[in-house]
Order: C-alpha cells, then sequence, then structure tokens
C-alpha cells in the first residue's frame, strides 16, 4: 500500500523480528550511508526518536524526510541509504510475514 505522502506502508500481518539498538549522528553504522537493501521478505521501519533523518530510493528516485511522526519504510531489495539531517537518534524494526518465513530466516521460506 502506498500512503498519501508516497511512502509504502508494512504489509497487514507481518511482524517485528529484530530491533537494532539506538543510533545518532555519530554512531550510524557506516553501511547505512551508502547504499544497500534489506534481504528478500525483509521490509524494515526506521523510527526516529529525536531529529530528521534523509531516506534516499534509488530506483525510481525517491526522497523523504522522516521524523518522529513520519517514520520510514523500507521494501524487501530495494537499493537505498539514509543521511543524518543534524542530530538524530533512531532505530530500525526489521519485519516478515510469519505465515511465509521463520524470524531466523525471514527471506528464504519455511
Amino acid at each position: 500500500m502506498i500512503e498519501p505522502d508516497g511512502m509504502k506502508s508494512i504489509p497487514a500481518g507481518y511482524v517485528v523480528y529484530r530491533r537494532t539498538p539506538e543510533f545518532t549522528r555519530t554512531t550510524i553504522p557506516k553501511p547505512l550511508l551508502r547504499r544497500h537493501e534489506t534481504r528478500r521478505g525483509a521490509w524494515a521501519l526506521i523510527r526516529i526518536l529525536e531529529g530528521k533523518l534523509r531516506y534516499c530510493i534509488e530506483d525510481p528516485p525517491f526522497e523523504a524526510i522522516l521524523t518522529p511522526e513520519r517514520p520510514g519504510v523500507v521494501e524487501p531489495e530495494v537499493l537505498h541509504h539514509i543521511e543524518p539531517v543534524g542530530e538524530v537518534r533512531f532505530f530500525l524494526e526489521f519485519h516478515y510475514d510469519p505465515r511465509r518465513h521463520t524470524a531466523d530466516d525471514p527471506g528464504t521460506g519455511a
């Protein structure tokens, strides 16, 4: 589903299988700042606790400023990167479909 602001939403029935620690402008893992993608079957939710984060999808080009009121949704296998906009504090939640996958291997089927 695509929300009115152009951001997709995590499909109904998907559940959280992993949550990262909180990151700040200075502790963001370097791979998140470069082009990367989630595994097949794994969706991610970028939850902003404080500040702003720029979320950029490579193809088709899409950019959004994420805030505490506007989380970001990352589709499986979509190339993207993030950029801090000033000071920021956030974490990621990874979701999978328990009807089709397992939490140990959310992208290859049960």
